[in-house]
C-alpha cells in the first residue's frame, strides 16, 4: 500500500461526505424541479454529478494506490427548503466545509511526507476554490433578486451557461 492506515481512513471518510454531498445536491435538484424552476435544478443535478465524480475519483486513487475502499454510510439529505436562498446558502456552507476536509486532508499528506496524495489532492483545492466561489456567486444573486425574482435567476444562469459552454 502506498499510504498509511491513517491516510486510507481519511479518504475513505471523504468518500463518503462526497457522496453524501451529491445526494443533497440531488434533494435541491427535486426542490427546484417541484417549484417550476429548471436552470437552478439542471445546475443542482451537474453538481450533483460532479460530487459523485469526485467520490468515484478518490475510489480509484485508493485503488491505485493498493488501499482499501470501504464506502461509509450517508445521511440522509435536507429535502425540504423554505426558500431558494436557504437551499442554495447549504450548499454554499457544504461546499466551504468540504474544503477544510480537504485542507485537512492535504496537511495529513504533508505531515506523513506523503508527496503521491499531496499530488493527488492538488486538484480537489483547486476544485474547491471554484465550487466555493461559484456558490457564492449564486447566493448572491439570488439574496438581489429575491424569492420573487427567481424568474430573474433563472435567466442569470441561462446566460452564464450560453457564455461559459457552448454545447448547451
Amino acid at each position: 500500500m502506498l499510504i498509511s492506515q491513517k491516510m486510507n481512513d481519511a479518504i475513505n471518510a471523504q468518500i463518503g461526505r462526497e457522496f453524501g454531498a451529491s445526494l443533497q445536491y440531488v434533494a435541491i435538484t427535486a426542490h427546484f424541479e417541484v417549484q417550476s424552476l429548471p436552470r437552478l435544478a439542471k445546475h443542482f443535478s451537474r453538481q450533483a454529478t460532479e460530487e459523485r465524480d469526485h467520490a468515484m475519483r478518490f475510489i480509484k486513487y485508493l485503488i491505485d494506490a493498493g488501499a482499501a475502499v470501504v464506502i461509509p454510510s450517508v445521511a440522509a439529505p435536507k429535502s425540504t427548503f423554505a426558500t431558494a436562498e436557504e437551499a442554495v446558502k447549504l450548499s454554499l456552507d457544504w461546499e466551504q466545509e468540504v474544503t477544510r476536509q480537504i485542507h485537512a486532508i492535504l496537511e495529513l499528506a504533508l505531515k506523513e511526507n506523503d508527496h503521491t496524495t499531496q499530488q493527488f489532492l492538488q486538484w480537489f483545492v483547486e476544485e474547491q476554490l471554484e465550487e466555493v466561489s461559484s456558490m457564492d456567486k449564486l447566493l448572491s444573486v439570488i439574496r438581489r433578486a429575491g424569492e420573487n425574482g427567481l424568474l430573474f435567476v433563472e435567466a442569470y444562469l441561462a446566460r452564464e451557461k450560453t457564455e461559459g459552454d457552448e454545447t448547451e
